[in-house]
């Protein structure tokens, strides 16, 4: 069955496992909500755990309702330039940082008003560099429920989530001194096992989307 999930911000493990052995509908049509990865992405840094979030702008009345189709990035603000900076200091030593670099950067050279576009196009560079098909479908009205034939994940974008998968540690930058940090950003698998990240995924059990 086809799985309906949120795009985010440099998605986690959980969803790039079912991303990449799932066919994918995209929900475009719900409300944006806070809390999620819709705007931020987990990542290991010498300090350990580590969260960038990128600032979005609310407008009057509709404050935490906008749509998520709507959501613009708040651009006055120098994220860009100080997300990229805090990836090259965690990850400029790990295996793969500079087999990707390229590709990556792109995302924080070139300016994006709309949050949704901006995820789906982080979504689109990891597919390639996974050698990966990106998933085009997506919803064009918002139901509540889904129906028999669909899997709802879309649960899968809150923070607050604590779907428990087996995930077999992997050799991170810091992982001497902070240990191995579970289900981090996609990136932190990329750069850390770069051809070898697809397999990986594809060997994470998901079955949680039976529950």
């Amino acid at each position: 069955m086809k799985v309906i999930m949120h795009p985010g911000y440099f998605l986690n493990l959980t969803n790039f496992a079912v991303i990449a052995q799932k066919e994918i509908i995209w929900e475009v049509s719900g409300n944006y909500q806070k809390q999620s990865f819709r705007n931020r992405c987990n990542i290991a840094n010498d300090r350990g755990f580590h969260t960038l979030s990128i600032p979005i702008k609310h407008s009057g009345k509709n404050k935490g309702t906008n749509a998520y189709a709507e959501v613009l990035i708040d651009n006055k603000y120098a994220w860009q330039r100080q997300h990229w900076r805090t990836l090259q200091t965690a990850y400029r030593t790990s295996p793969f940082f500079e087999f990707y670099e390229d590709e990556i950067s792109v995302l924080y050279t070139n300016t994006f008003d709309s949050l949704l576009e901006f995820n789906l196009k982080t979504i689109e560079i990891i597919c390639d560099c996974l050698q990966l098909e990106m998933p085009t479908t997506h919803t064009s009205v918002f139901h509540k429920t889904v129906d028999s034939h669909h899997i709802d994940a879309r649960a899968l974008i809150s923070a607050k989530n604590n779907v428990k998968i087996n995930l077999e540690p992997y050799v991170q930058v810091f992982g001497d001194r902070n240990g191995f940090i579970e289900n981090l950003s996609i990136l932190d698998l990329l750069f850390n096992e770069g051809t070898n990240a697809l397999t990986y995924l594809e060997l994470i059990a998901i079955d949680f989307l039976d529950a």
